[in-house]
C-alpha cells in the first residue's frame, strides 16, 4: 500500500483545462410551476445545455440565468418531467413542469452523479428533504421510516441516539451493518452532523448495479443525500421552529406495594424462608417508581436559514438549535448545528464550490442501568424517609436483588457528553469540449467525542455509596478524509445516448481514543470536569487498542450507460478496491455490476394504448463488499497473566510468564455481496396510479462465522473467526401510489410499501457449529439466540414451555430433574425422557418478515394534513426484563394477576420464583410477538393567505401542529416492540431506553 496515494500527473492537469465557445450572452428571465396545480417550484435547476451555467429557482418560482442565444436551457426537478426550450433570443421563458405525463423523464440522484429515471436499471428510492423534515424526529434517517421498502429502521429513546438502519436484511455477523452514506458526495458512516431541514433530497440505492460503483463499503445498501444549496435570486430568509412536549407510551403497570409484598412472601415460602412482610396490605399502594423518575419531556427545535445568488455565486446558510429533555429526569441534550453552502461559477466553462457543516452538542446522561431499576425497585421503599434522607432498601429486607433507591441512582450520577464535529467537501469542476466534464472534490470529517463521568464522596444508603472521588475521561478523535476525482462524457448521436465515467478515488480513516480515570479529585463546576484532569490528580490510563484505528484505500471505477431510443438500456460498472487492513492477495477486490432494461410504453406497438403511461422492466446483477470487518484478527497475541507466574531461587524471584491462549485464523478478506433484482414499474391513468415491484436475491459470500477450536489446544476461548459462510437474504418489494388533482382547491396522496425478507445462513465450511450469543438480561450466563445453518441470524432458541407443573405428583413423573409445583413445564422434544439443553428448539426471529408503510397528503385551500403509517410483522422480540431477577425484584401487573399460586390458578404464567436458574432459561415464555402497526406521524398545517401576508412583506407562513408515535396498537407486554441491538443480541429487551410519543406546534416564515 505504499503507493495508496499516487496520483496520477495527467489527471490533475485536467483541472486547468477548459474549452469554451460562446455566442452573445442574454439574460433570460421566467417562472417555474406545477403544470396542474399553479403551485410555483422551489429549487428548480435551470441549467444552460452543455456548460455549467445555471440557476435555481427561488420561493416564488422565479429564476435569472444568463446564457448564449443560441442556447438551449434545461429545466429539471426531482420528480417531474425534464424540460428543454431553446432560447431563440427570448428574454422572458415560463415552464410548466409535468409531474405525470411521464414518470420517466424525471431525474434521480445515483452515485458519481444523476439519471434520468427512464435510465436507471437498478432498484433506487427517492425521498424529498422536506418529507423528512416536517417531521419531530431529531435524526434524519428516523424520518425514512416507513417510507422506503425494504428499507427497517429501528429507533432508540436516548436523546440524540442514531437509529439502526438495515437495508434488503442482514448479511453479516461480525462485520459492519450499516449503509454507507455519501452526503454531496463525502463518505459517512452516520448523519448525526446534519440537520433535517438541511437535506434537499434523499436516494437509497438498493440492488448491486446501482451500489456496486461504490465497492468496499456498499454491501449493506448506500443512502445518497443532497443537501440544500443557493439560487440565483434575491435573498431568501427562511424560519422554521418549533416546541412541545414527549411523553411515554404504553407504559408498563407495575405490581404495588401490597402486590409486591404479598409475590415476595410467596417467593420466600417457595424457597423454604420466612415472610418478609407482616402485614402486605399495611403498605397501601407504595411508591410509583416509573412516576417518580419519568416525566413530559420539553421539546423545541428552531432554524434559520438565508439563500440567494448573482450570475456569480449562490450561497446557502443556515443555522439550527435543539434542546430535547429526555423522558427520565435530568437527561438532557443540545445540539447546534451550521450549515454552509458556495458555488462559484468562475468562467463559462469553470465552476467552484464547497459545502461546509459543524457540529456541536452536550448532554447530561443518566445509568444506563435506570430502567432495570425502575422496573426492578421495590414499591414498599419510600422516595425519601421522614428526616429527608434516601429511603434504604436495607430497612425492610428485601436483599440485594433490588437493593437500590432509583432516586439516589439519578441524584448522584454526574456524566457529560460533548460532540464537536466539522464535514467539508470542496470540488472544482470543467467542462471542455462540450461533451465532457471533470470534478475534482476533496472532503472530510473531523470530530472530538468528550465523555467525562464524575463520582463523589456520598452515602445515600448501606449500599449506594462512595468513599472517594472518581474523575474518568474518555476522548475519541476522528480525522478522515477522499478525495475523487471523476471524468465524464454525455453524448446523443441519433436514437443513442451514451454516458460514461471513470473515477479515482484515496481516502484515510483514523481514530484515536485516549482513557483515562483518577481518584481523590475535587468537584468543580468546569475545568478538571470537562476535558482534562488537575494536574497534581494521579492518573490512570487504560489500553484501548481497539480504539486505535488508521484505514487507507484506494480505487479505481468507471461506468457506461447505453440507450437506444429510450427503450432499451444497458448499464455497466467495475471498481477496483486496495484496503490497507487487509494482506497480500487480499489487498485488492474487484466489484462488478450489469443492469439491463426495457421500456415497454416507448415500443410502436404500445403507442395507441390508453392504459399505461409508461411501464419498464429492468434486471440487474452485482457484486459489493463490506471491508468493515475485524481489523487484524489474524495477529497472533500472546497474553499474560499472573497465574502464569513462576518462582525460583533463594531468595526467591518472581518470573513472569506468558501463554498463547487463543487461535488465529491465516487471514481474514472482506466480505461479499453478490445480488440479482428484477423489477417493473410503471403508471396507468395519467400516472395517477404508481407502482413498483422488486425481487432481489442478496448472498453474502465468504461472510465471517465462527470456527469451533478443540478445548485440548489449551485456548482460553473455544472459537475462532474466518471467512467461511454464506448469508442469504431473498425477498419482494411493492410500491403502489395514488395522486390526484380533484379540484382547484383539493389534492391528494397516497402511497403504500411493503417489504418481504426472508434471512437464512445458507452453508458453513466446518458445518452445523452454530454460534451463541445475546446475554443481555439473561440469568446465569445463558444465551438466548442462536445462528447456525439453515436459520436466520440470531434466532431465539431455547425450550419450548407446555404448561406449569400444578403438583409435586406431576413433578415426579416428569422428565424434569429438579422442578417443583409453580415451574415452566418443558418439552422433551428428542423424547430421551429427560429434559436437557438438547431438547432446545427455535422460538422466533428478531428480524421481520414483513415491513410496511402508508404515507398520505391532503390539501384543500390553505390546509394540509399528512398522516404516515408505518409497522412490521411476523417478528419476534424475547422480553428478558420478566426474568431479569436477583432476588426480590418487584413484577409486573400482569405478571402478578397471572402468575401461579397454586394448583388451578394458571397453566401458562409460572409461580413468582420465575428468577430461578430452570425458569429463568431461554424458553418460548419470554418470546413474544413484535408486531405493531404506528401512526408515525400526523400533521396539520395551515398557510395564511397571501392577501394578509403582502402587508407584512413575507412571502409565506405555515402554522402546524403535529403528533408523532401518537398511536401504537402491538401485544406485547413491555413498552415497545420496536428494539435494536448488535447482531447477537437484537430484539433483546433488558430494559432499554422505551420511546415515546411527541407532540408538538410549530411555524415556518419565508422572508
Amino acid at each position: 500500500m505504499k503507493r495508496i496515494y499516487s496520483i496520477s500527473g495527467l489527471l490533475l492537469l485536467f483541472t486547468f483545462f477548459s474549452t469554451v465557445v460562446l455566442a452573445q450572452n442574454a439574460t433570460v428571465k421566467g417562472k417555474v410551476t406545477d403544470a396542474k396545480t399553479g403551485e410555483a417550484l422551489i429549487g428548480v435547476t435551470v441549467a444552460v445545455k452543455g456548460t455549467s451555467t445555471g440557476a435555481q429557482t427561488d420561493v416564488n418560482g422565479a429564476y435569472t440565468v444568463n446564457a448564449p442565444s443560441n442556447a438551449t436551457l434545461q429545466v429539471s426537478y426531482i420528480g417531474y418531467t425534464t424540460q428543454e426550450v431553446a432560447v431563440a433570443g427570448q428574454t422572458s421563458i415560463d415552464f410548466k413542469l409535468q409531474s405525470s405525463t411521464n414518470e420517466l423523464q424525471g431525474v434521480v440522484v445515483v452515485g458519481y452523479g444523476t439519471q434520468r429515471k427512464v435510465d436507471v436499471t437498478g432498484s433506487i428510492a427517492t425521498v424529498k428533504g422536506a418529507d423528512v423534515a416536517k417531521q419531530a424526529s431529531q435524526n434524519a434517517v428516523s424520518g425514512l421510516q416507513g417510507k422506503v421498502a425494504g428499507v427497517q429502521i429501528v429507533n432508540n429513546g436516548t436523546p440524540g441516539s442514531t437509529p439502526d438502519i438495515t437495508i434488503r436484511g442482514l448479511g453479516t455477523i461480525y462485520g459492519n451493518t450499516k449503509p454507507l452514506f455519501v452526503v454531496d458526495g463525502v463518505w459517512y458512516d452516520d448523519i448525526n452532523f446534519l440537520n433535517p431541514q438541511d437535506i434537499e433530497s434523499f436516494s437509497v440505492l438498493k440492488d448491486a448495479s446501482s451500489t456496486a460503483i461504490y465497492g468496499i463499503r456498499a454491501a449493506n445498501g448506500v443512502v445518497l443525500i443532497s443537501t440544500k444549496r443557493g439560487a440565483k435570486g434575491k435573498p431568501v430568509i427562511n424560519y422554521n421552529g418549533f416546541a412541545g412536549v414527549q411523553a411515554v407510551t404504553n407504559q408498563v403497570k407495575m405490581a404495588n406495594a401490597t402486590q409486591y409484598a404479598t409475590a415476595v412472601n410467596e417467593l420466600a415460602a417457595l424457597n423454604n424462608g420466612a415472610a418478609v412482610f407482616a402485614d402486605p396490605a399495611s403498605y397501601g399502594t407504595g411508591t410509583d417508581w416509573y412516576k417518580q423518575i419519568l416525566r413530559k419531556a420539553f421539546i423545541t427545535n428552531h432554524q434559520a436559514s438565508i439563500s440567494g445568488g448573482t450570475d456569480k455565486y449562490t450561497y446557502n446558510y443556515s443555522f439550527g438549535y435543539l434542546n430535547q429533555d429526555g423522558i427520565v429526569k435530568t437527561n438532557n441534550f443540545q445540539r447546534y448545528t451550521v450549515h454552509l453552502s458556495n458555488d462559484f461559477k468562475i468562467s463559462k466553462a469553470l465552476k467552484l464550490g464547497y459545502t461546509a457543516s459543524g457540529l456541536s452538542d452536550k448532554s447530561r446522561d443518566v445509568s444506563g442501568d435506570i430502567f432495570h431499576q425502575l422496573y426492578g425497585a421495590a414499591p414498599t421503599l419510600p422516595v425519601r424517609k421522614a428526616d429527608g434522607s434516601y429511603g434504604d432498601p436495607n430497612d425492610y429486607g428485601t436483599g440485594d436483588g433490588n437493593n437500590y433507591n432509583p432516586q439516589a441512582t439519578l441524584d448522584f450520577y454526574n456524566q457529560r457528553t460533548k460532540n464537536k464535529r466539522v464535514t467539508y467537501n470542496v470540488y472544482g469542476e470543467v467542462t471542455f469540449l462540450k461533451n465532457f466534464k471533470f470534478k475534482s472534490s476533496f472532503g472530510g470529517d473531523v470530530s472530538q467525542n468528550e465523555i467525562r463521568s464524575y463520582t463523589p464522596e456520598y452515602q445515600a444508603t448501606v449500599k449506594q455509596f462512595s468513599n472517594k472521588t472518581n474523575l474518568s475521561l474518555t476522548h475519541t478523535d476522528v480525522r478522515n478524509w477522499i478525495w475523487e476525482n471523476t471524468l465524464s462524457y454525455e453524448v446523443k448521436l441519433n436514437d443513442h445516448r451514451i454516458t460514461a465515467l471513470l473515477g479515482y478515488s484515496a481516502l484515510e480513516n483514523v481514530t484515536r481514543q485516549i482513557n483515562g480515570q483518577a481518584d481523590n479529585v475535587p468537584y468543580a463546576a468546569k475545568g478538571n470536569l470537562q476535558t482534562s484532569f488537575p494536574d497534581d490528580a494521579n492518573v490512570t490510563y487504560l489500553a484501548t487498542p481497539g480504539d486505535q484505528i488508521r484505514n487507507r484505500a484506494l480505487s479505481q471505477f468507471g461506468r457506461v450507460n447505453y440507450s437506444y431510443k429510450d427503450k432499451y438500456l444497458l448499464n455497466a460498472s467495475i471498481r477496483r478496491d486496495g484496503a490497507s487492513q487487509f494482506f497480500g492477495a487480499n489487498t485488492y477486490g474487484y466489484f462488478p455490476s450489469v443492469g439491463a432494461g426495457w421500456v415497454i410504453t416507448n415500443e410502436d406497438f404500445m403507442k395507441d394504448q390508453k392504459v399505461f403511461s409508461n411501464l419498464k422492466l429492468r434486471g440487474s446483477w452485482g457484486k459489493v463488499g463490506n471491508s468493515v470487518v475485524p481489523i487484524n484478527p489474524t495477529v497472533q497475541v500472546i497474553a499474560t497473566d499472573p497465574y502464569l507466574t513462576a518462582i525460583f531461587g533463594n531468595p526467591q524471584v518472581a518470573y513472569p510468564g506468558a501463554s498463547i491462549n487463543s487461535i488465529v485464523p491465516p487471514s481474514i478478506v472482506w466480505e461479499k455481496t453478490v445480488s440479482s433484482d428484477f423489477g417493473i414499474e410503471g403508471g396507468l391513468f395519467d400516472n395517477k396510479l404508481t407502482f413498483e415491484a422488486d425481487y432481489y436475491n442478496r448472498e453474502t459470500q465468504d461472510a465471517i462465522f465462527a470456527i469451533p477450536v478443540a478445548g485440548s489446544l489449551g485456548t482460553s476461548n473455544s472459537a475462532l473467526i474466518g471467512n467461511q459462510a454464506s448469508i442469504q437474504n431473498r425477498g419482494f418489494e411493492f410500491l403502489v401510489g395514488w395522486k390526484d388533482q380533484a379540484s382547484n382547491k383539493f389534492s391528494y396522496s397516497i402511497s403504500a410499501n411493503l417489504g418481504i425478507n426472508t434471512n437464512k445462513v445458507l452453508n458453513v465450511i466446518t458445518g452445523k457449529n452454530p454460534i451463541y450469543q445475546g446475554g443481555d438480561g439473561i440469568a446465569n450466563g445463558a444465551l438466548a439466540t442462536r445462528t447456525v445453518v439453515g436459520e436466520p441470524i440470531g434466532q431465539f432458541y431455547g425450550y419450548k414451555v407446555v404448561g406449569v407443573f400444578q403438583t409435586a405428583d406431576q413433578v415426579s413423573k416428569s422428565a424434569q430433574i429438579g422442578a417443583k409445583p409453580g415451574d415452566f413445564i418443558y418439552q422433551d422434544t428428542n423424547n430421551d425422557k429427560i429434559v436437557d439443553s438438547r431438547d432446545r428448539v427455535a422460538l422466533g426471529s428478531p428480524l421481520p418478515k414483513y415491513s410496511y408503510g402508508v404515507n398520505t397528503s391532503f390539501t384543500y385551500k390553505n390546509f394540509d394534513l399528512a398522516l404516515d403509517f408505518q409497522g412490521v410483522a411476523d417478528v419476534s422480540v424475547y422480553n428478558a426484563n420478566v426474568a431479569y431477577r436477583f432476588g426480590n425484584e418487584n413484577f409486573t401487573q400482569d405478571f402478578y394477576n397471572n402468575r401461579w399460586h397454586g394448583e388451578g390458578t394458571s397453566n401458562t404464567y409460572p409461580s413468582v420464583n420465575v428468577g430461578k436458574t430452570t425458569n429463568a432459561a431461554p424458553n418460548s415464555f419470554y418470546v413474544e410477538s413484535g408486531s405493531y402497526l404506528r401512526l408515525r406521524n400526523a400533521q396539520l398545517g395551515y398557510v395564511l393567505p397571501r392577501s394578509l401576508l403582502n402587508t407584512w412583506k413575507i412571502s409565506r407562513v405555515r402554522l402546524f401542529a403535529n403528533a408523532q408515535n401518537a398511536l401504537n396498537i402491538f401485544g406485547y407486554k413491555g413498552f415497545s416492540p420496536e428494539i435494536g441491538g448488535g447482531v447477537g443480541s437484537r430484539g433483546i429487551d433488558a430494559n432499554v431506553y422505551p420511546l415515546y410519543a411527541t407532540y408538538n406546534f410549530g411555524v415556518n416564515v419565508t422572508f
